[in-house]
C-alpha cells in the first residue's frame, strides 16, 4: 500500500504521466487493468509505474539469479608443504597457490613438521616467509605463520586483479640481424717520396 499523498506517475508504455495524487494513480491503474508499483521509493516525490505485478516480481527474480550466476563466492584453498620439500615440488606448490589467488581465492600455507622437526619451527617459518615473496604480486599475507601443534600456516589473500601486471618487455633485437655494418672509410692516398700526394675523388653525386 502507498501511503505518500503523491506520487510521478509512468505508465505502463513507458511514458510520464506526471506528479499526481496517490488516489488518482491507483485508479488510473485498475482502471487499465494493472497494478501500481513503485520503483522508486527514495526519489522526492516517489516514482510508480503502472504494471503488472505478478510479471514485474517474475522479472526482478529472474535479474536477481543471472546476477548470482555470475557472482562468484571466495574459496577457501589449501597448500601443503614439507619441510624438506624438494625445490621442484617446492616451485609446483608455488605455481598451484598463484593459480587459486588469480582465481580470487584464499589459500592457507601450512608446512606439516615431523617427528623431531618441529623443534626447528624456524625453519618452516623462513619456508613460509620464501613462499609469501614468490607469490607477492598475487595475493597478500593475510594471517602471518602460526605453529599449531605439529603444523605452521598462514593465509594469502588474493590481490591479483587481471590486467594488473605488465607485459614482459620485448627483447632487444640482436645487432648482426637488424644492423648492417658500416662501410669502411677508403685509405687516404700515400705520396710516394718526392711526388704529391694525389687528391682523394669523391664518389657521391
Amino acid at each position: 500500500m502507498i501511503r505518500i499523498p503523491q506520487v510521478r506517475v509512468i505508465d505502463e508504455e513507458g511514458e510520464q504521466l506526471g506528479v499526481m495524487p496517490t488516489p488518482k494513480a491507483l485508479q488510473l491503474a485498475q482502471e487499465r487493468g494493472f497494478d501500481l508499483v513503485e520503483v522508486a521509493p527514495m526519489s522526492n516525490p516517489p516514482v510508480t509505474k503502472i504494471l503488472d505485478y505478478g510479471q514485474y516480481k517474475y522479472e526482478q527474480a529472474r535479474r536477481d539469479k543471472e546476477a548470482r550466476k555470475h557472482q562468484r563466492s571466495v574459496e577457501f584453498k589449501e597448500v601443503r608443504l614439507r619441510v624438506k620439500i624438494g625445490k621442484g615440488d617446492f616451485d609446483t606448490k608455488v605455481k598451484r597457490a598463484i593459480r587459486f589467488l588469480a582465481d580470487g581465492d584464499r589459500v592457507k600455507v601450512a608446512v606439516q613438521f615431523r617427528g623431531r622437526e618441529v623443534s626447528h619451527a624456524y625453519i618452516g617459518r623462513d619456508l613460509l616467509n620464501r613462499f609469501a615473496e614468490l607469490v607477492a604480486d598475487y595475493g597478500t599475507v593475510d594471517r602471518p605463520p602460526v605453529l599449531e601443534g605439529r603444523s605452521m600456516s598462514m593465509v594469502l589473500t588474493s590481490t591479483y586483479k587481471p590486467g594488473d601486471k605488465p607485459d614482459k618487455p620485448e627483447a632487444a633485437p640482436r645487432t648482426h640481424k637488424n644492423k648492417q655494418a658500416a662501410p669502411e672509410s677508403p685509405a687516404p692516398p700515400v705520396a710516394k717520396d718526392g711526388e704529391e700526394a694525389p687528391a682523394a675523388t669523391s664518389t657521391g653525386g
